[in-house]
């Protein structure tokens, strides 16, 4: 009769500490409250009426897609996550929650995001939404993040994405606003992370991540900060003349690009001692109040239509 050894068996298999709120720090919200603003303003700016619920239920879904993102994203990046500073006290890194949890909860979210959308909204901004989720996880974190210096600019196409999604299923189809929006977005992502990225980079460093200023160095860096945001201003200012935005967005426009302009020149001069830690943290908290302030524009300019017949 064979022996069986009790003390080499689990016999009481692994419960998950994981609480409601390890479980919402997986979505991460903060990119999610992004994701859901910028895709609210494409939304209420496209043209049409849609019923509340449909408008709802879009909204909803791209914003759950956006946390699946978040959730497979962590799943995949633990190892990293474990060695950052900034990261380390995510849910994974604590040990609250398993990478395949997290995969399970982040393919689970993803799946009914995309279904939902497509089946209650349309198969155009469902489309999208899996493409956003496919690009953020597999082109971004699996291959561009560990693998280039180029990671953001590339990988920055999914955030820009939610505003193109929104607008799909506002109208079924896509039209020149949202690729403006899109294009806004997409230049503003290498720096508004760069900036993140100079006075992080130590962490990037030890983690492992060829972010432009551990591969290029920090003045190469500062170089590319300004550069792209010359490109992102001129973006930004463009649908004012171009008849796309009314003079509103296009005033305040010109104002937040002139505050991103001096701020990325700021950096690019100042390049050591305290000076230089503090350039690089003003235009990163500016360029968010920057991106907000002008998709905010936007809205407001909805409103304005909307009232000026009745006042006129």
């Amino acid at each position: 009769m064979s022996v069986v050894d009790h003390n080499a068996i689990d016999v009481h298999p692994r419960i998950s500490e994981a609480d409601v709120g390890d479980y919402i720090a997986l979505l991460k919200p903060r990119v999610m409250s992004l994701v859901i603003f910028t895709a609210l303003v494409g939304f209420v700016i496209a043209p049409g009426h849609v019923h509340p619920v449909i408008a709802f239920t879009s909204i909803l879904c791209i914003a759950v897609g956006a946390g699946a993102s978040g959730a497979m994203n962590m799943a995949l990046e633990g190892d990293i996550d474990a060695l950052m500073t900034r990261t380390a006290n995510r849910p994974i890194p604590r040990g609250r929650i398993t990478s395949a949890e997290a995969m399970a909860f982040g393919l689970t979210l993803a799946f009914f995001s995309v279904i939902t959308l497509g089946v209650l909204v349309n198969w155009l901004a469902g489309g999208l939404l899996a493409f956003t989720i496919f690009f953020y996880v597999v082109i971004y974190t699996m291959w561009l993040k560990r693998s280039t210096a180029q990671n953001i600019v590339i990988g920055g196409a999914a955030g820009a994405l939610p505003p193109v999604v929104a607008w799909a299923a506002a109208t079924g189809s896509l039209s020149m606003e949202p690729v403006l929006l899109f294009l806004i977005i997409f230049f503003w992502t290498p720096p508004h992370f760069w900036a993140l990225a100079l006075f992080r980079s130590d962490d990037y460093a030890r983690a492992g991540i060829p972010m432009m200023p551990v591969v290029a160095g920090p003045d190469a860096t500062r170089l590319q900060i300004l550069l792209y945001t010359v490109v992102l201003v001129a973006i930004a200012a463009a649908p004012w003349p171009l008849g796309y935005f009314d003079a509103v967005y296009g005033i305040t426009s010109l104002a937040l690009g002139a505050g991103m302009m001096w701020l990325a020149i700021e950096v690019y001069r100042h390049r050591e001692g305290k000076r230089a830690g503090r350039a690089t943290r003003r235009l990163f908290a500016f360029s968010i109040l920057y991106l907000f302030a002008l998709f905010a524009t936007l809205l407001l300019e909805v409103v304005i239509r909307a009232i000026a017949p009745l006042v006129g």
